[in-house]
């Protein structure tokens, strides 16, 4: 089996707040990507959210986490495309990636959480009948590559300015950050046909199988093997990692009760999809190397992403950071960016 290499160390976080007082759990969010570039992560993520307590644009929490960082890599996993309005959400990814300097990771999915509450809020008309499905992300990858609008004499004037017209600002390095959360294989294989960077994570469909790491290392293969684009795109693989090494006992147990609740779901498929989750991988950093170091999944890959739970706190939260990059990431190979060590020496 092969030892696995982790070259990217990145995570993701809910961005949680309390009904009464969402300023504070956002604030906190932000540190959160703060203190991770200070520990040296590669990439700081979060998730987009409708109707819960969480982010409802990625984009405009990523602007404001881009004013608060210098370094780390702002991804958003992921934005439902069946909510967005193409041209406008790409006007606000490209703007808010020319803010952070180009540190941009855009993540989509063709899921709609609350579909039947917020369809009609959303869209006018029969949204039932429109494309609110890959080719909504067509659209916007579409307008992030900057193509001129109307013929080749078309312009606008403005005061100060003739020039011709398309998104603005352009940003033409942002296309190549474009990433698609992919849980099924047909998923993966427009992903892959469309020379988009993967996400995958701790959720897969089984097809034709009920392991979930035989299901998983198929969507990787096929990913693979269709890719026809000139680069090579990015492959980045998530998992619920909460080590404990640095946590009182009262907050073992917590972690430990909080993993025992989710397992059942992980010994059979879930659901008309036959939805297939991993386990969560809690323990002592010597348990949560041998569990990750004997996973070929992760061998697989050169990116990490931690899934940080939903229902923990900011202290849990720096504390899991804390231990995967001192004591388990560098055991995976990981290194954080020499120059990075070299500014933090001075």
């Amino acid at each position: 089996m092969s030892t696995p290499t982790i070259s990217s160390l990145a995570f993701l976080t809910p961005g949680n707040f309390a009904d009464d007082d969402p300023y504070t759990g956002l604030e906190e969010t932000l540190q959160l990507f703060e203190y991770g570039e200070r520990l040296g992560f590669d990439g700081a993520w979060i998730r987009q959210r409708h109707l819960e307590h969480g982010v409802g644009s990625a984009a405009v929490f990523l602007a404001a986490a881009g004013q608060r960082t210098e370094r780390v890599e702002l991804g958003t996993a992921v934005i439902p495309i069946g909510y967005e309005n193409p041209f406008r959400l790409a006007e606000d990814l490209a703007l808010a990636d020319v803010l952070s300097r180009g540190r941009l990771q855009v993540g989509f999915s063709t899921g709609m959480p609350h579909a039947e509450l917020l369809g009609d809020l959303v869209h006018d008309g029969d949204w039932h009948s429109f494309d609110l499905s890959y080719g909504r992300i067509a659209r916007v990858i579409d307008h992030l590559r900057g193509d001129y609008l109307g013929g080749p004499d078309t312009v606008i004037r403005s005061p100060g300015n003739t020039q011709r017209p398309r998104l603005q600002p352009h940003d033409p390095g942002l296309v190549d950050r474009v990433w698609y959360g992919g849980g099924s294989l047909r998923s993966i294989r427009w992903a892959a046909e469309h020379g988009l960077n993967l996400l995958s994570g701790n959720i897969v469909t089984g097809e034709g199988t009920d392991d979930f790491t035989t299901a998983q290392l198929a969507l990787l293969s096929e990913h693979r093997r269709l890719i026809t684009s000139d680069r090579s795109p990015r492959v980045a693989l998530g998992r619920v990692i909460v080590p404990f090494d640095s946590a009182d006992a009262t907050t073992r147990a917590r972690y430990r009760a909080y993993a025992a609740s989710r397992h059942a779901r992980t010994l059979t498929p879930q659901g008309p999809k036959r939805t297939l989750f991993a386990p969560d991988v809690v323990g002592t950093a010597d348990q949560i190397l041998e569990q990750l170091t004997a996973d070929p999944v992760v061998a697989a890959v050169s990116e990490l992403r931690l899934e940080l739970p939903y229902e923990f706190e900011r202290a849990d939260y720096e504390q899991i950071l804390y231990d995967v990059r001192h004591s388990i990431a560098p055991e995976l190979g990981w290194r954080p960016d020499s120059a990075l060590l070299h500014e933090a020496g001075r």
